[in-house]
């Protein structure tokens, strides 16, 4: 068999990678839209970084590197650490050793920017997955695996069926407490976004803060987003919908401040996101990324979530 040639992405390559990405992968399958979206706009992107394998002028397999040249926050370039965000191999030509060449050659890039620290998948702002789900993908885990990279934590992926949904009368009750203490509830104006923006970006992460500015920026209605202030007036939390590629069973981001933890908050910003999301056709709402043990884990399962996929987020360490 001929092997394919390994190069940089190049204009005109963009249809032959979506289809063998479509082969490769069609639990995860892109669509051109998103690829241009999460990929080709990034400001991070460089055309370098994306490796093809070629084979008779058709892409069949990639490995995206990528390092930050725009910071998240501040002026933190993070130095250092670099991004595999995706990669595959066409089916056809698999067991060739082309996904250990394409992740080689990315890490390679990588290292010549100067980037020895190295995570599988959890780039921000544009990750495509959270990280590795070894289940869908098992011989990619063992690839990553022969090349040092290591599980730091697991993310999990849920869901919940929304068809004859109903707030439960526990959270209805709830509310009304909360509310007879002096709590208010309800859909943000534009002067409550400076204090939700500082909230998810200070308490939480600046890709939430970032996220909410560029759904709304693009037009996300504000009745996607539920707010709770606490009887001194402050941001006590929220929860929305819809944030993410407009996507409106997409449920997040989603946030309680620390101390409100633990007073029925978050269940019911959740449920009135929840029955808001009914009300506009949902079917269902779902979400990629929490953690099983977190706060947030515990309070979607008691609302009737599912764990539908596991996802390890990695890490490689080499000598510089």
């Amino acid at each position: 068999m001929v092997s394919p040639s390994l190069r940089p992405f190049r204009p005109g390559d963009g249809p032959s990678l979506l289809a063998a990405w479509r082969r490769s992968a069609p639990d995860d399958a892109m669509t051109a839209a998103r690829f241009r979206a999460l990929v080709l706009l990034d400001p991070n992107f460089a055309p370098e970084g994306l490796r093809l394998a070629v084979l008779d002028g058709r892409v069949v397999g990639a490995a995206y590197a990528v390092r930050r040249l725009v910071p998240m926050t501040g002026t933190d370039l993070e130095p250092g650490l670099g991004w595999v965000p995706f990669f595959f191999v066409d089916p056809s030509v698999r067991r060739e050793g082309i996904g250990r060449h394409l992740l080689t050659d990315a890490l390679d890039w990588l290292r010549a920017h100067g980037r020895t620290r190295v995570d599988f998948a959890s780039y921000t702002p544009n990750y495509v997955l959270p990280g590795l789900d070894r289940t869908a993908y098992p011989q990619a885990g063992r690839l990553l695996d022969s090349l040092g990279f290591q599980t730091l934590y697991e993310a999990i992926a849920m869901d919940r069926d929304l068809d004859g949904y109903r707030i439960p009368a526990e959270v209805r009750r709830r509310a009304d407490d909360l509310t007879a203490r002096a709590y208010r509830f309800g859909t943000p104006s534009d002067d409550d976004l400076v204090d939700l923006v500082r909230l998810a970006g200070e308490e939480f992460t600046p890709d939430w803060a970032r996220a909410i500015r560029q759904c709304l920026t693009a037009g996300t209605p504000l009745d996607r987003i539920v707010i709770a202030r606490d009887p001194a007036g402050r941001l006590a939390g929220w929860a929305m919908h819809g944030a993410y590629e407009g996507m409106d069973e997409r449920f997040g981001p989603f946030g309680v401040r620390e101390e409100q933890r633990g007073t029925g908050l978050g269940t019911v910003l959740l449920h009135l996101t929840l029955e808001r999301m009914r009300a506009l056709g949902a079917r269902r709402a779902w979400f990629l990324w929490t953690g099983e043990r977190s706060p947030a884990g515990h309070v979607y399962r008691r609302a009737g979530f599912r764990t539908t996929r596991t996802f390890e987020v990695m890490r490689r360490e080499a000598t510089p």
